[in-house]
């Protein structure tokens, strides 16, 4: 065990540096056993007391200061005379024989030799000590300094790029830090870095951390959230400020770009949207452009247009998916839906949507020609009789408004009349007494022309034949036939304003209904239920109306529906009112509630019309049905609890209180649904977040919708609503250790594996695809290793060097496709080898020496060995006949000494071999020749039998 002084004036402080393994002793000693044995371990105990003024003296003196400048007076630190020093050869000794200091040959003052720059000499290290001995012969004699540069304010903080670019998602909450790039300061202790400061802003403030190698580090936090439709980018300076005075700082820029995330759903520039078009539009006719905007960025600001719930039986319109433009794809008829109501849903890149409603009203255009519909015809008909009823018929037409009204004519010259009834029945009457002689057939046309444009006409033939009358008619009859007549002729007189008689026939739809004539007239409305069978029994007309069962057969009674389909018979011998044929609510009236049907009973004798309604009543025979299987939404998972999702509605034909109530959904712990009404009345449902989903817990769910109506027993219908989680980037990688400590050797070969990293993110897809990179490191470690962005593999792609580098700590930046990060520091340790021999110093020579005096000192010299640990141990050993030994001095200072007294006539000349071997695998071993130590020559020898000659022996022996 070696023990060295190193204390203060006059103070001794004994500490151990490095142990002797006892193997090592165990060989030294079993090796030789020779009493003169020369080999010495370098650490050994000092035990020279004669070293006792052996003390530890501290200078200082600024960097950068000029060469010649005063350091000290050593005759005063040293006790010593000018004279004493001279006599004595005073020497400044420095490790490598580098000379910083130099004495004044005059006054021996301690000068400085050359400007020192700090920085240059320890780098980081505080503080920088340069140790030196000052040498002393007559008697040998070391005093231990050192000389402690102090730092000045030369280096301001450098940042080693001039801007960087952080990409930070909107979604990052506060408090978040992010690590940024440092700088560097050259200079140390309160001169060096000391803090960071940036620009003012709301959004981000930053903070300096100690490091383990006690660097500073600038860390960004985040302290208000970011959006990126407000703000899409930042520009912050970033500022590096040491401790010096006056201080100096270092700045970079930073972009930080707010990378989107799909926060905003389309909006459309209306809620509801109207349009009118005619019902002969052509096909791919434009209805209209519905237009919708989202604010994020790429994909995410990317809309789409889709009709919401397409009914593809009903739909006759197409939507553009880019455009938003709809378009006719099937005819419209305006006799067949009025109006049309469609919901389009716009959906980005990320899955957001949003809908609007329109309501498409088409519009009539005059393209159905007006019908007629003969209820009752008289054929023949008698002569000599006036105003004989000879049809009955109503007319109608399909279209609406001014298409709709119709007027009604015969020809001028023929000897009957048309009269308006009620609710679009006409009557055609003979004008006068007909008399057969003069003319027994009549060809009748009757023309029904509708208001429209174009106007539209429907002409119906009928053949009146004329027949001889025996039997007059009843008074009453021809009374009220004769009164009706002459009431028609003087209005028809009034009307005509004075102008001559005109035997026009027209008349209008929309004529005054006749009333003294047909006051026993009054409507009645009936009910049955939907689905009833054919025959069922309504009412018993013949009560309804006061009359007996014989007499409604003798007036002819007879029920009449519009359009002339019979939905009711009626029973002569009974008076009962009879369904004609199983009614169907839905295909009757569809949504219309109530359903009513008219029908007319006719009278004759006298002419009768009695209006009469029937309402169908609704029966539950319908379940509210969906018009697919299954819902398929997708939802992000940041989606805030309180959204609202529209769902498609059910169908149910039944009406009132059979007709779809209400919606439920299965019970789960994210969603309840809510039932809206339409406008329309019809219900749909409205599916609300409770709480929030997480796609990395649970990236689906499968729920049930159901449709109830309100009937006894209710009946319901089913859809599966699919939904799946949509990702964000709400995870940041994470490595499997954040501290990677690895051990390599420093003989490693290029392209040798060190480590590997890895990352995980619990994301999907592009934003779970993790890539790896070195975080701010240095171009040192970029020139030594080499990161797999992919793998995470780490590899060597240039020789390490214990002796230069003991230790590198990268930083490791994991990457997801969203811009997220993670971090990992690697620790790589270079486990030295035994790669450098061990090397001498020569510092003083004597020669020659005189004989007859014992331990003169010939040499002093200094060992030392790059490696560490046993390969940075040494021991020392001279030939063992030769009459000279070696002892250790201070800080592997070995004296060179004459162990005797020696004869020059018995040998004037010594070939001495220094041999210094360290104690690594393999051992590597030096030697170094004194020749003729009266006349030095020495030379160096590297491990085996070359050995080269030195000429420059007074500087250095060793080599590397």
């Amino acid at each position: 065990t070696f023990w060295r002084v190193n204390g203060g004036r006059g103070d001794w402080d004994w500490k151990r540096i490095f142990p002797l393994e006892p193997d090592i002793t165990m060989e030294m000693v079993q090796t030789k056993v020779h009493l003169k044995k020369r080999q010495v371990v370098i650490f050994i105990i000092l035990i020279l007391l004669w070293e006792a003024g052996s003390e530890s003296i501290q200078y200082s003196i600024l960097e950068e200061t000029e060469s010649g400048t005063f350091v000290a007076n050593l005759t005063k630190d040293l006790g010593l005379t000018m004279g004493e020093l001279a006599a004595r050869a005073a020497r400044v000794v420095f490790k490598g024989n580098r000379q910083y200091l130099q004495f004044d040959p005059e006054t021996y003052d301690l000068l400085l030799n050359e400007k020192l720059d700090r920085e240059e000499l320890c780098g980081s290290t505080e503080p920088c000590v340069l140790p030196f001995q000052v040498l002393l012969e007559n008697p040998l004699q070391f005093f231990q300094a050192a000389l402690l540069i102090r730092d000045i304010n030369d280096h301001a903080p450098e940042f080693p790029a001039r801007e960087m670019l952080l990409k930070i998602s909107e979604i990052t909450m506060p408090g978040k830090v992010f690590p940024l790039k440092m700088a560097q300061d050259l200079d140390a202790g309160s001169n060096s870095l000391q803090s960071y400061k940036i620009s003012s802003n709301p959004h981000f403030h930053v903070l300096t951390r100690n490091r383990k190698d006690g660097r500073k580090s600038p860390e960004l936090v985040l302290d208000k959230a970011l959006d990126r439709e407000e703000q899409p980018e930042l520009r912050l300076i970033l500022t590096a400020l040491d401790g010096g005075f006056p201080p100096r700082s270092g700045t970079t820029k930073i972009q930080i770009v707010v990378l989107d995330i799909n926060d905003n759903a389309p909006e459309f520039a209306q809620e509801f949207y109207e349009a009118q078009v005619p019902e002969n539009s052509s096909l791919g006719s434009l209805v209209l452009t519905v237009s919708a905007r989202d604010l994020d960025a790429g994909s995410f600001g990317e809309v789409s247009y889709a009709l919401f719930q397409v009914d593809d039986v009903n739909q006759p319109f197409e939507l553009n998916a880019n455009t938003g433009e709809i378009r006719l794809r099937k005819t419209l008829d305006f006799e067949e839906f009025q109006s049309y109501q469609v919901d389009v849903e716009a959906t980005d890149g990320g899955g957001l949507s949003g809908k609007c409603s329109l309501v498409i009203k088409v519009l009539d255009v005059n393209d159905n020609a007006p019908e007629l519909t003969m209820s009752s015809l008289t054929n023949p008909i008698p002569e000599n009789l006036p105003e004989i009823i000879v049809a009955v018929f109503s007319v109608s037409d399909a279209d609406s408004g001014h298409n709709q009204q119709v007027t009604c004519s015969i020809d001028d010259n023929l000897p009957f009349l048309l009269r308006p009834s009620v609710e679009n029945f006409y009557t055609l009457v003979t004008e006068g007494a007909l008399d057969r002689e003069s003319r027994a057939e009549y060809n009748i046309t009757i023309t029904v022309t509708d208001m429209g444009t174009p106007r539209l006409k429907t002409e119906h033939n009928i053949t009146v034949l004329v027949w001889r009358q025996k039997t007059a008619f009843p008074s009453a009859l021809g009374g009220w036939l004769d009164n009706i007549s002459r009431k028609n002729r003087a209005e028809n007189a009034m009307e005509a304003g004075g102008e001559c008689f005109l035997r026009q026939r027209q008349v209008l739809f929309l004529f005054v209904f006749l009333g003294g004539s047909l006051a026993g007239s009054q409507s009645r409305r009936y009910s049955v239920a939907e689905e009833k069978e054919r025959g069922f029994f309504i009412s018993n007309l013949a009560k309804d109306l006061g009359l007996s069962v014989g007499k409604l057969a003798a007036r002819g009674a007879q029920v009449v529906s519009k359009g002339n389909r019979q939905y009711f018979q009626l029973n002569h011998q009974t008076g009962d009112l009879l369904l004609h044929e199983k009614l169907d609510r839905e295909e009757l009236c569809g949504s219309a509630e109530p359903c009513i049907l008219q029908f007319q009973i006719l009278l004759q004798n006298p002419l009768q019309f009695i209006t009469n309604e029937l309402q169908v009543v609704d029966v539950n025979d319908h379940s509210p049905a969906f018009s697919e299987n299954e819902m398929q939404l997708k939802i992000l998972e940041n989606t805030p609890p309180g959204t609202i999702i529209p769902l498609g509605n059910a169908e149910d034909l039944d009406v009132g209180r059979n007709s779809l109530q209400n919606y439920t959904i299965t019970p789960n712990s994210h969603f309840h649904v809510l039932t809206r009404s339409r406008r329309d009345g019809r219900k749909y449902p409205e599916l609300v977040l409770d709480k929030a989903l997480d796609r990395e817990e649970q990236p689906e769910l499968r729920l049930m919708l159901t449709a109830l109506d309100g009937g006894t027993p209710r009946r319901s219908g089913t859809v599966q609503v699919h939904i799946l989680v949509l990702d964000i980037n709400d995870n940041t990688p994470e490595f499997t250790q954040s501290l990677y400590e690895v051990q390599v050797l420093e003989n490693s070969p290029v392209n040798s594996l060190i480590v590997t990293v890895s990352a995980s993110d619990l994301d999907r897809g592009n934003l779970g695809t993790i890539s790896y990179a070195f975080f701010h490191v240095s171009e040192e470690i970029r020139k030594t290793f080499q990161l797999n962005p992919i793998t995470g593999d780490i590899r060597l792609i240039k020789y390490l060097n214990f002796e230069a580098i003991h230790t590198y700590e990268v930083d490791i930046e994991a990457k997801d496709g969203g811009g997220l990060s993670g971090k990992s520091t690697v620790i790589v340790q270079v486990v030295d080898v035994n790669d450098n021999p061990p090397e001498l110093t020569l510092s003083s020579i004597t020669s020659p020496i005189p004989e007859n005096s014992p331990e003169t000192v010939v040499a002093v010299f200094s060992v030392s060995d790059l490696d560490s640990g046993d390969n940075g141990k040494i021991v020392c050993s001279i030939e063992n006949d030769l009459p000279f030994i070696l002892k250790p001095s201070v800080e592997n200072f070995y004296t060179l000494l004459s162990e005797e007294e020696l004869d020059r006539e018995i040998r004037a000349e010594y070939n001495i071999t220094i041999t210094v071997t360290d104690m690594g695998t393999p051992r590597l071993t030096r030697e170094f020749k004194c020749l003729k130590p009266l006349v030095p020559n020495i030379m160096g020898e590297g491990v085996g039998t070359d050995t080269e000659e030195n000429s420059n022996f007074r500087n250095h022996l060793g080599f590397n």
